[in-house]
């Protein structure tokens, strides 16, 4: 297997909207340093946004919202486990990041005196800027790296970190089209790899129909956990309401703000508020439950001008083969509800509450390594997350490497990971990576999808581990291509064993549908408002522990749910 070798003050893994706001951030604040991004796909059009999004879903646009009124929402609707400084830090910092996005030229709803346009989808506070013509969005951020002089390397796909200690030292990875291995040194990492959306399989069976970037497969978490840095919330996971045989939002954020609602088959409305969330899941499940399936998102009764509205939204920027969805079953939002179903089960702390445990510095639990975006757990972050913790990363990891000597990676990891991707190569004539996938994905599905239960979850973990222990090893790859879908199923098999995991360990039901354990149905703040920890143990088996909620800096509404109010 040839090798490829780079040196680096900052990396950057992954170049979606985290890590490309993470490159501008660290050379704007540290123009002497390097500064690389390695991106699995094409930095011009990566990420889970690809393009761009319909909409900033969390914008704390003053006068119109303060960053204490959001910090309490998120508290409220995450159950209180939320580091709130974290929360309260995205809140304050993310209005500057609106307004140099729109010196940018990306395109934001303003009224007739140019001021910001937002709207209510949660339950209280009004936060959603929607973005009519943005989909040029992620151009515009890859320009500004190359702008900056940020190095970019595309087609690398990261796999493991390289650590000396309890320090990151770099990475290793796969060029999926030469098939070298690729060693990157590095005195800061920032690991911005995105949700692992492609857990369970998706309604239709297709493997790549993911509601989230089918690209994000679960890398980030995979690569922390083998680095021995913690994780949490994985219990908790992401599950949302989807358009039927259409992996794309139903959409609350764009519908919602115009009139647009949840509604059963005869058009009344069945939920109070469409903001995404396990109570809302919930809900949907238990009318499904009851007979009233499927639901409908409607917008029948909204003018011609207004439905014209949303469709320019929903149709280009997020998802440009909507329209071509609606119009090959010959169906107009003026005259038909749009059918709805949930999606499949993952984890992402951009619309959920699962991955690294980081801080309000974007610091994780080892030296040298920040985290971002929708694999970072500050929960409910969403795009503007990303941008602004992207930000914070970018900038602290820069002042980490400046002031720190290089440390040169373990060779013993280095030649691990090149026999670990070898014996795949080494069995051409294996198992096709589609088939294996598929058998795992089916697992997660079968056993994981709440409601939970102890059974489940134990038929899971010994489902999951019996997998990992045959079925991997008949796993094989005739190309570069192959070899990185391949390592994918091994990064889908490592966090479905610490979904199982982590169910099993929280005794109590939490977040709605998301963490519903039937043996455990009610909500346990005595004893469950914490943290659940999980790492790898000295004995390579997942460890699992508590952590205590960093102290509160607000009070809720209903009194302090969790931690200390500092």
């Amino acid at each position: 297997m040839e090798t490829r070798m780079y040196e680096t003050d900052v990396l950057i893994i992954g170049g979606g909207t985290a890590g490309t706001m993470a490159a501008i951030k660290a050379k704007q604040a540290q123009p002497q340093l390097n500064v690389l991004v390695l991106d699995k796909a094409d930095i011009r059009r990566s990420g889970a946004i690809s393009m761009g999004m319909d909409g900033l879903n969390n914008a704390v646009v003053p006068g119109k919202a303060t960053p204490e009124e959001y910090t309490l929402e998120i508290t409220e609707s995450n159950d209180g486990i939320i580091d709130q400084r974290a929360v309260y830090r995205q809140a304050s910092e993310c209005y500057p990041i609106i307004q140099e996005l729109d010196s940018w030229g990306v395109d934001f709803e303003k009224d007739a005196e140019g001021n910001y346009e937002v709207y209510r989808v949660h339950r209280k506070g009004r936060y959603v800027l929607p973005m009519p013509k943005a989909s040029n969005l992620k151009l515009i951020l890859a320009k500004k790296v190359k702008q900056h002089r940020c190095k970019v390397i595309n087609r690398v796909m990261a796999t493991r970190l390289l650590t000396e200690g309890n320090q990151v030292v770099g990475a290793l990875g796969l060029d999926v089209n030469s098939g070298e291995l690729v060693i990157v040194k590095a005195k800061a990492v920032v690991l911005t790899a995105g949700a692992a959306g492609r857990m369970g399989l998706t309604d239709s069976g297709y493997l790549y129909s993911t509601y989230e970037n089918p690209t994000n497969s679960g890398e980030g978490f995979a690569m922390v956990y083998h680095a021995g840095a913690e994780l949490t919330g994985i219990e908790c996971y992401q599950i949302n309401p989807t358009m039927k045989d259409y992996n794309g939002p139903a959409c609350a954020y764009v519908a919602g703000p115009f009139g647009g609602y949840t509604a059963n088959a005869k058009g009344e409305r069945v939920t109070g508020c469409d903001y995404w969330s396990g109570e809302l899941i919930m809900n949907m499940w238990k009318l499904a439950n009851k007979g009233e399936w499927p639901l409908f998102l409607k917008l029948t009764h909204l003018d011609d001008e207004t439905v014209s509205k949303i469709e320019a939204i929903l149709h280009h920027n997020e998802r440009p083969s909507r329209d071509l969805f609606h119009a090959g079953r010959g169906k107009d939002y003026r005259t038909d509800m749009v059918e709805l179903n949930f999606s499949e089960v993952g984890l992402c702390s951009g619309h959920s509450a699962s991955g690294v445990l980081v801080n309000h510095e974007a610091e994780t639990s080892l030296r040298g390594l920040y985290a971002a975006g929708d694999m970072a757990c500050v929960p409910h972050q969403y795009l503007l997350g990303a941008l602004t913790f992207g930000k914070i990363a970018g900038v602290n990891a820069a002042a980490f490497a400046a002031s720190t000597a290089r440390v040169e990676p373990n060779q013993g990891q280095i030649e691990a990971e090149r026999k670990r991707i070898e014996a795949l190569s080494a069995n051409a004539d294996g198992v096709p990576h589609q088939q294996v996938e598929y058998k795992i994905r089916r697992i997660v599905t079968q056993y994981l999808m709440p409601p939970k239960t102890t059974t489940k979850m134990e038929l899971a973990l010994e489902k999951i581990r019996h997998f990992r222990k045959e079925d991997l090893k008949l796993l094989g790859a005739r190309d570069p291509h192959e070899l990185g879908r391949a390592l994918e199923i091994h990064s889908i098999v490592d966090c479905a064993e610490m979904m199982a995991s982590a169910s099993l360990f929280r005794k109590e039901s939490r977040w709605g549908f998301y963490h519903y354990y039937l043996d455990y149905p009610e909500r346990d703040d005595a004893n469950w408002m914490k943290r659940v920890i999980v790492k790898k143990g000295g004995d390579g088996e997942i460890e699992l522990s508590t952590k205590e909620l960093p102290p509160y800096v607000l009070e809720t509404r209903t009194g302090v749910a969790g931690g200390t109010t500092a």
